[in-house]
């Protein structure tokens, strides 16, 4: 019997300082539905992950960011971690990836600090997010209704707060990936009902 993601490429985008489990568990939920979910990261052979303060396990990188193409993934994920998503944000090539995904309709899931990126990348204006309680100035700030939910889908959006979401992060994500066609949404209804 075929999984319910099978065929489809998810790009997980992250550095060094990582949230480990926002990394791993929505990775292993991915694969388990057939999904191939690669490594992306300015860094060349691998990332060092951190569960909350303290090192963690390390993980060999599938591609630079700088290499890797939009048009071969069907989704993003953008896991958190302060110094991860500190230093991503600034990632020119990580900026490009996710607005080309964006303007493609392509799912983005995120969580935690990983809303750093979508902040810098000038992608949650008008949009409907959650994040680590910490981001809410700035992602109001940069015109994202920000709510405090475990979970909260907006288009193509998926987003969570925290390690303690990600058995709902987890369902949304899968749901939204199985059911994503590419250029789905097109954002055509980026602008509707605004002054």
């Amino acid at each position: 019997m075929a999984k319910r993601l099978e065929g489809k490429k998810v790009a997980a985008i992250m550095t060094d300082g990582v949230e480990q489990i926002e990394f791993t568990s929505p990775r292993d939920a991915l694969s388990a539905e057939g999904a191939v979910v690669d490594l992306i990261s300015p860094n060349e052979k691998q990332i060092q992950a951190f569960k909350h303060h303290d090192k963690a396990d390390t993980f060999s990188v599938d591609m630079q960011i700088d290499q890797a193409d939009p048009a071969d993934y069907d989704a993003v994920l953008l896991p958190g971690g302060v110094i991860n998503g500190d230093a991503m944000r600034l990632n020119k090539s990580a900026q490009e990836f996710l607005k080309q995904m964006d303007d493609d309709g392509k799912p983005i899931f995120v969580i935690c600090h990983g809303g750093w990126l979508l902040i810098s990348a000038n992608l949650v204006r008008g949009r409907t997010l959650t994040s680590w309680p910490t981001l809410q100035d700035d992602m109001r700030n940069a015109g994202a209704n920000w709510v405090d939910e475990p979970v909260v889908v907006d288009e193509n959006f998926v987003s969570s707060r925290k390690p303690d979401d990600l058995e709902y992060f987890n369902k949304e994500i899968i749901k939204m990936l199985e059911s994503a066609e590419v250029g789905m949404g097109q954002r055509s209804v980026e602008m509707q009902g605004t002054e």
